[in-house]
């Protein structure tokens, strides 16, 4: 009986294992370094590596969400400013990159302000709130109730008031502090349409449709169709109460105004029409051109649902457009094999590469895998540095001073595979130059990094640095 038992537990382990294995090995759009890390987890710690790729080794909202989703995003009407700009020139495949992702065309007539700090974004939200007379419609990851998300709610909920239509979607992990909140129910008492974005409901339940960390990573902000702003800012403190000992958070940000909003518009409308949101197709249409010939912006949206890869593969284009120079800030440096490799090319044919990077991380696996590309970056010639008096969550690419990307997307595998992202690529010398002159602020306040620094680590910190690098596709 005892050996019946026994055949009967190997039958299974070998079931269990073998279609778990077969799962990991035919996923479709899985890259050879994420299959082979989760092999290695597998077969390190067989069960609780088989729960584990059940709930995290998936890259699907779940079926439905998906249809929902991508339905809303094809099905609603696509907007065509008035000042379409055809692009000739030599950052011609750059937006075509752009368009190849989302759909979405360059258009000039636009102008575009970088913000000074968080305490500016914030105070020109809520200006843009309360000149608001058609509608607000606003999308954060993370919405908190402090100062700044209490000054955006109450700017809400005064133009509810005098009847602007405001909806306002926020992540449902994200934001699961604040949607608990009395503010929140407040907005919705006052007028203003909320929703959440990917509801988690039953965790295990929904571990079965889906995987529960497929989050809406996006910062949207529309108003009246003709404003939108773009960048890493949460509707939050600088100092971040969750994860204050990181503080202050240092993001960038960009205030637009022109046609590239009907893009931000469409966007938004997909998440919010996906999510169980009414349809405002009215509130979709063309913008008129602010400025002649103004900024030539393009917005690139992401996500599980739109094409895998697109992230890394505008990401590797820019940084190969480069000829002179080319800056980057990340908080989160897990990259995909082909953008090191573009980074350190980059550095080897002679422009004048630099990324920056906080020293300080909120994630430790993430800040430890980080570390274990240094030294391939400075061998190279890339300048690496990093930022000191805070953690910089600013997600910014200046090349050649005359394009520039600004968003939420991070240079990490999450961002690429699990995240939903939205980001504005610019053709403009003066949006870019401001935004490279943000970079200079903040290298100036950072520390460089050198192969004496990498060499003084201790045998067993490169270790644990290289360790969690190959395990970085499992986090």
């Amino acid at each position: 009986m005892a050996g019946l038992g026994a055949l009967i537990f190997v039958a299974l382990h070998v079931v269990v294992m073998g279609a778990c294995v077969a799962h990991i090995l035919l996923r479709e759009h899985r890259q050879p370094e994420s299959r082979a890390a989760w092999l290695i987890l597998v077969a390190a710690v067989p069960y609780a590596g088989v729960v584990a790729y059940m709930l995290f080794g998936r890259t699907s909202v779940g079926r439905r969400r998906v249809e929902r989703l991508t339905d809303a995003f094809r099905a609603l009407p696509r907007p065509e400013g008035p000042v379409r700009s055809a692009v000739q020139d030599e950052y011609a495949p750059l937006f075509a990159v752009g368009h190849s992702i989302s759909g979405y065309e360059p258009v000039g007539g636009n102008r575009a302000k970088l913000l000074d700090g968080s305490e500016a974004v914030i105070d020109a939200m809520v200006a843009d709130i309360d000149a608001a007379t058609d509608h607000v419609h606003l999308m954060f990851y993370i919405w908190l109730d402090d100062v700044s998300g209490r000054r955006v709610a109450e700017a809400l909920m005064r133009a509810a008031g005098r009847g602007v239509a405001c909806r306002a979607l926020v992540d449902d992990l994200g934001s699961r502090h604040f949607l608990r909140s009395p503010l929140w129910a407040a907005m919705g008492e006052a007028g203003v349409q909320t929703r959440r974005a990917l509801p988690v409901g039953n965790p295990l339940f929904r571990a079965l449709l889906g995987r529960i960390d497929l989050r809406n990573h996006r910062k949207i902000f529309i108003v009246d169709n003709r404003v939108t702003y773009c960048g890493s800012q949460n509707c939050a403190d600088a100092a971040f109460l969750p994860k204050a000992k990181y503080a202050p958070w240092v993001d960038s940000v960009v205030r637009f105004e022109g046609p590239v909003a009907a893009q931000a518009q469409h966007l938004f409308a997909s998440d919010w029409v996906g999510n169980g949101g009414d349809d405002f197709t009215a509130a979709l249409g063309p913008v008129a051109a602010v400025s002649e010939p103004g900024v030539r912006a393009q917005v690139i949206g992401s996500g599980p649902t739109f094409r895998t890869t697109a992230m890394p593969e505008l990401f590797a284009a820019l940084i190969y457009a480069a000829r002179d120079e080319l800056c980057v800030t990340t908080p989160y440096y897990v990259p995909s094999a082909a953008i090191h490799s573009a980074l350190c090319a980059a550095a080897n044919r002679g422009v004048a590469t630099t990324l920056i990077l906080p020293a300080r991380n909120d994630s430790f696996a993430v800040g430890a895998a980080s570390r274990s590309y240094y030294r391939d970056l400075i061998v190279a010639g890339v300048r690496l540095y990093e930022f000191e008096p805070g953690l910089l969550h600013a997600k910014t690419l200046t090349l050649d001073g005359r394009v520039s990307l600004i968003g939420s997307t991070n240079m990490d595998r999450r961002s690429f595979d699990l995240n939903y992202e939205n980001n504005v690529l610019v053709d403009d010398a003066g949006l870019t130059e401001a935004i490279r002159t943000r970079q200079g602020d903040y290298l100036v306040q950072s520390r460089p990094v050198t192969l004496d620094t990498v060499d003084g680590w201790s045998t067993g910190r490169r270790i644990w640095n290289n360790a969690l690098a190959i395990v970085s596709p499992v986090l």
